[in-house]
């Protein structure tokens, strides 16, 4: 158990940016580190758990998949957050200790907002889900508004309109038809005079029948000139009656027909009207059903960033309840570069110390490696440079040898075309007296000129070596 114990601990002082040779001669800093690996490794847990819930809500993968992309983020975390530990030596300088932490802890703040988001989803997920119907089922009803002001279905009340007064003329023969309304206006006034013709002829074959009957009038019965005369009105108004109530049967047989008219165009219209309801309903039931399956899918992590938003400013409970615990999860991501930085404001301690002195040894040791390297290489060339000089030398010798032994050849060659004339002019007879025109040098000359053409390659002196 102790074997384990040791062997994590050894584990957790490297991931805590840890020298385990400097450890080893300075173990009093041995549970810093432990405590600061500790840290770091809780840190990545955190973020791990963070980025596999924050994989399931956006993606909805398995379970099991979010958790191994979670145990890769949380390593990357593990890895930046060791970064810049290891990057933040041991100062004393509090200039210099803010100009290194400043950035090192703004980057820690990114990664505490994106680990600290999909934790705090998490934990009001049921609030967030029940805000997310409501917020779904307004999108749905906004969507539908949007498609029926859409000028491809704008029309769609009018055709409805259109089709129930349609089946309604269908069902009644003609008769629902407003259209008709003139026509029935002159069935109507035509009934109106009708009935004030009847109105008139009842009056008249009144005042005929009193005539006769003497009740009224002039008071004598019988068929006298005033009943003939009120016969006369009596028979003439029934002959307007009779011209009135004919006027009115055509105006109702106008009516019946157009009624009849109206009935048929109106069937044959509502067939056609009804198919391009069916039509242009179903296309927006169908856009409105994919936005729906859209809509209930879209559980993602923006809209559930909006309802907790929302939910926010409707509770102001929740947003405290929700600010305090981002700000937790913050922390516990800054808590790394915190300590470090604390730890740089103290004392340097025997492992600082240390550390310092193996740096600086390492550097002097790469400093004399380094000069050494220069010296042999230094030397390398010096030793090419002569021997690079020696062989000059030894061509140059090798030329003036060969240009010796030429000169020594060329003066043995001279010597010997001088001797040869001193022999032949011994063994040759004396010439003979010159006379005056004589020009024995020019001849001398041309006998030598002869004499030089005529030897052999092999025997002409060269001019130069």
């Amino acid at each position: 158990m102790s074997e384990r114990r040791r062997r994590l601990g050894d584990g957790l002082t490297v991931l805590a940016g840890a020298r385990p040779d400097v450890l080893a001669a300075a173990p009093g800093a041995r549970p810093r580190f432990v405590a600061l690996g500790g840290v770091l490794l809780s840190t990545g847990a955190l973020a791990a758990v963070s980025a596999a819930f924050a994989v399931g809500m956006a993606l909805g993968v398995w379970w099991p998949v979010a958790l191994l992309v979670g145990l890769g983020w949380g390593a990357v975390v593990v890895n930046l957050d060791r970064m810049i530990l290891v990057g933040m030596a041991h100062d004393a300088s509090l200039k210099r200790n803010l100009v290194m932490a400043v950035p090192r802890v703004g980057l820690a703040l990114v990664l505490g907002v994106v680990v600290a988001t999909p934790l705090t989803l998490q934990v009001f997920s049921k609030e967030i889900d029940a805000e997310m119907v409501s917020m779904q089922a307004e999108a749905a009803d906004a969507h539908r508004q949007s498609l029926e002001a859409d000028t491809r279905f704008a029309g769609l009340p009018e055709l409805e309109g259109r089709i129930a007064q349609q089946e309604a003329i269908v069902a009644s023969g003609g008769a629902a038809d407003t259209g008709l309304a003139v026509v029935r206006g002159t069935v109507a006034e035509k009934q109106a005079a009708l009935d004030a013709a009847v109105t008139v002829s009842r009056q008249l074959e009144a005042k005929a029948q009193c005539e006769l009957d003497g009740t009224c009038g002039t008071g004598d019965a019988g068929t006298g000139q005033a009943y003939l005369q009120a016969r006369a009105a009596a028979d003439a108004q029934a002959a307007v009656v009779d011209s009135t109530r004919a006027e009115l049967d055509a105006a109702v047989a106008a009516v019946t027909a157009a009624e009849g008219r109206s009935a048929s165009l109106a069937e044959g219209s509502l067939d056609r009207d009804r198919d391009e309801l069916a039509r242009l309903t179903a296309e927006l039931d169908r856009l409105q059903a994919a936005f729906d399956a859209e809509n209930e899918g879209s559980g993602g992590i923006l809209l559930r960033l909006e309802a907790l938003d929302r939910l926010g400013d409707e509770n102001v409970t929740l947003a405290a309840a929700q600010f305090m615990l981002s700000l937790l999860f913050m922390c516990v991501e800054v808590l790394p570069v915190l300590m470090k930085l604390l730890l740089n404001f103290s004392p340097p301690t025997a492992y600082d110390r240390l550390v310092a002195l193996r740096d600086s040894g390492d550097v002097d040791l790469e400093e004399m490696a380094q000069e050494s390297r220069r010296t042999v290489a230094q030397a390398k060339e010096e030793l090419l440079v002569l021997a690079e000089r020696e062989r000059v030398d030894r061509q140059k010798e090798a030329i003036l040898a060969r240009r010796r032994a030429a000169l020594a050849e060329v003066t043995a060659r001279a010597e010997a075309a001088r001797a040869e004339p001193e022999t032949a002019a011994a063994e040759a007879p004396a010439e003979p007296a010159r006379q005056m025109w004589d020009t024995g040098p020019i001849r001398e000359l041309a006998a030598r000129t002869v004499r030089s053409v005529r030897r052999r390659p092999t025997d002409r002196v060269p001019t130069s070596v």
